[in-house]
């Protein structure tokens, strides 16, 4: 206990001190003082100021935040739904297809209408649409076997790759250029609109989620000791999976693909706080939290890199590690 609360404070002061930064620190130099009279009195400093702090630093980070929490949730669903530290949303074709949503939007220049544009819209409906058909081709005779829907997954998504590279070859320079910029991941020119779209899906699954922990426990013992203890087995893996479509379908189609948050976070968070899901999911946002606004505070001072890319970096590593732990542990 002692030892859970030394790691519950000292990820309370990572998480203080990343806000911190993540709103202090910036491309754009400029006093503490300064920034702090914006948050606390916004008509105290001028325009530019105010614009940098309330409406660039702020709602990024809010963003950021958000997603993190989404990619971090999913991410554990996904590898209690497996039973496979090594699973993450992607793996049931959400990537690729909010990839494919967004290529389509882009080179058919529909990206570019209404105040925030559709690419969003598509790559969200994208991302729903493939997993819809992974769950729908992974049905035998009423139930739903992993290891048929991992399959599946793997499959859909490549198809769903190869038509996105087809029509990316066929599009304009420009556009390819696009396309190729949003699947690498960015928070840059992200603001209030876009975190309103995923605050609610986050918000919502995220809590409900972690409330119905105990049933992700339930299921890790095995699909018969399940049944035995009384839980429609189907029911609630049908439940979590679109918990978990829905979480990273709305942090994909809002920031383009990030990639190994939803696959080092929750493990780490399992590492650290045990695999009880009642706290782990919540554990998992709040780690996802400081990881993707920690990431994109680096990104930032990189000269605008995407995202991704820092993830893809720290993710890598961590990834090679964990499977060579486990092939360890099988000699």
């Amino acid at each position: 206990m002692r030892c859970r609360a030394l790691l519950l404070a000292g990820l309370a002061a990572c998480a203080v001190g990343v806000l911190v930064a993540s709103v202090f620190i910036g491309p754009v130099r400029l006093p503490a003082k300064v920034v702090w009279q914006a948050l606390t009195a916004p008509a105290s400093v001028d325009d530019t100021t105010r614009a940098i702090v309330l409406g660039t630093r702020l709602p990024r980070l809010c963003l950021a935040l958000l997603v993190g929490a989404a990619l971090a949730v999913a991410g554990a669903i996904m590898q209690s739904f497996f039973q496979n530290p090594m699973a993450d949303p992607s793996i049931i074709g959400v990537s690729s297809g909010a990839s494919l949503g967004a290529t389509v939007a882009i080179v058919s220049g529909l990206a570019a209408l209404a105040p925030w544009g559709l690419l969003p819209g598509f790559a969200f409906l994208g991302a729903l649409v493939a997993v819809l058909v992974v769950y729908l081709l992974s049905r035998r005779g009423g139930r739903t076997p992993v290891a048929t829907l991992l399959l599946t997954g793997i499959a859909v998504g490549s198809l769903m790759g190869s038509i996105s590279s087809l029509i990316m070859i066929r599009a304009q320079r420009g556009d390819m250029d696009l396309v190729v910029f949003w699947m690498l991941g960015s928070l840059a020119n992200r603001g209030w609109v876009e975190a309103g779209i995923v605050a609610p899906y986050v918000l919502f699954t995220t809590v409900v989620a972690s409330l119905y922990g105990r049933y992700l426990d339930i299921l890790s013992l095995g699909d018969e000791q399940a049944s035995y203890l009384g839980l429609s087995v189907e029911r609630v893996r049908l439940a979590f999976l679109a918990a978990a479509a829905m979480l990273a379908a709305s942090a994909v189609a809002v920031t383009g693909v990030i990639g190994f948050v939803g696959l080092i976070v929750p493990h780490t968070a399992r590492l650290l706080f045990g695999p009880q899901h009642r706290t782990l999911l919540p554990l998992s946002a709040v780690l996802g939290m400081v990881v993707l606004a920690g990431a994109d505070l680096v990104a930032n001072l990189a000269g605008e890199v995407p995202v991704g890319i820092i993830t893809a970096m720290l993710g890598c590593p961590f990834f090679l590690w964990l499977l060579r732990r486990r092939e360890v542990a099988r000699l």
